[in-house]
């Protein structure tokens, strides 16, 4: 089954065909991978459009982690307003990407492989939990509240959707409807749900579609 989205081709596959303890799609790793220097020179230079809206919820240089920084436009605007941030992407080739224009040092780490309790005072996600399969995500996101000190705040940018799928790219994305993205972090942990934001948006491929932008808190 598939639909087109403009030039964005999508296919729909079934939600089985990811399990609950794998955090990541291999595929979508490997474009990444493949596509780094491409997808890098190619990004826009200007910060996400939620970030400034995130970081007004923040103390003066609170630390924050994010996860899946792609070529590190949004670190990098994080540090040069005195943040303390911890870039990290699950792509070596990626933080090789994010490392010259930050730099510094970008950790190489999965979803799964967020281990830190109580470290960060905000958790950062533009565009990277879309990758999570739907299986896996509640595990996710137990992480990263985890993750996040009492009180912390976590915010993230997720394509919504009906049912996960693949882009003509090959990259999978969860493509949640936005009761169902709610669903998943009340499912997740005891997350208080500030807001979601339905927005439109471009993408990689040449497509826009409907964006989901929430942003949580871990009570405290």
């Amino acid at each position: 089954m598939t639909f087109l989205s403009r030039r964005l081709k999508i296919t729909v596959i079934p939600t089985s065909s990811a399990d609950a303890e794998i955090a990541y799609d291999r595929p979508t790793l490997r474009f990444y991978a493949d596509q780094a220097s491409v997808y890098a020179a190619n990004a826009r230079s200007a910060p996400s459009r939620n970030l400034d809206a995130f970081l007004k919820r923040l103390p003066s240089g609170a630390r924050v982690l994010e996860l899946g920084c792609g070529d590190g436009r949004d670190s990098e605007a994080m540090l040069a307003q005195g943040f303390d941030v911890d870039a990290t992407d699950g792509v070596a080739a990626m933080a090789t990407q994010a490392e010259a224009r930050l730099g510094r040092s970008v950790r190489v780490m999965r979803f799964d492989e967020l281990d830190e309790e109580q470290a960060y005072d905000g958790v950062w996600a533009n565009a990277s939990l879309l990758h999570a399969p739907i299986p896996a995500l509640p595990g996710v996101l137990e992480r990263i509240f985890r993750a996040l000190k009492p009180g912390g705040f976590h915010a993230a940018s997720y394509k919504l959707g009906e049912g996960e799928g693949r882009d003509e790219l090959g990259r999978y994305f969860n493509f949640l409807s936005g009761e169902a993205l709610q669903a998943a972090y009340r499912q997740s942990a005891a997350w208080e749900i500030l807001s979601l934001q339905r927005q439109v948006g471009g993408d990689y491929a040449g497509g826009r579609r409907p964006w989901g932008a929430i942003t949580v808190r871990r009570p405290g």
